[in-house]
């Protein structure tokens, strides 16, 4: 898997497109498709794990994400007792509040660029 398999991966993860995370990430149109077969610059690297939440290490395979257990994570966070509902409804319940997170974190950070303006 290359850097470019991880950064399309967290892309979609998050439903966005790479045309939009360059225009998020102010790079260059075509910069992170280069990517499928060069190694890129540090800063670049840095500028998408910082908006992914993940390490340089993990884009460039060097590592497994942080993020590995991330719908356990989630039902510990939210104290989610599961007892007695069947694996499409955890299923559903985890995606639900992967959704709400995210929509969470947009907000948040919209919320902070207005304050920084």
């Amino acid at each position: 898997m290359t850097t470019f398999d991880r950064v399309k991966k967290l892309a979609d993860k998050q439903k966005i497109s790479i045309v939009e995370l360059e225009e998020k990430l102010e790079f260059g149109r075509n910069s992170l498709y280069s990517w499928k077969k060069k190694i890129p610059n540090g800063a670049s690297l840095a500028k998408v794990a910082d908006y992914f939440g993940v390490s340089t290490d993990y884009l460039l395979g060097r590592e497994v994400p942080r993020e590995s257990n991330t719908e356990d994570d989630l039902t510990a966070f939210f104290r989610i007792n599961t007892e007695g509902m069947t694996e499409e409804e955890i299923d559903n319940l985890k995606e639900e509040l992967e959704d709400f997170m995210l929509i969470r974190a947009e907000r948040l950070k919209r919320k902070k660029a207005k304050k920084d303006d």
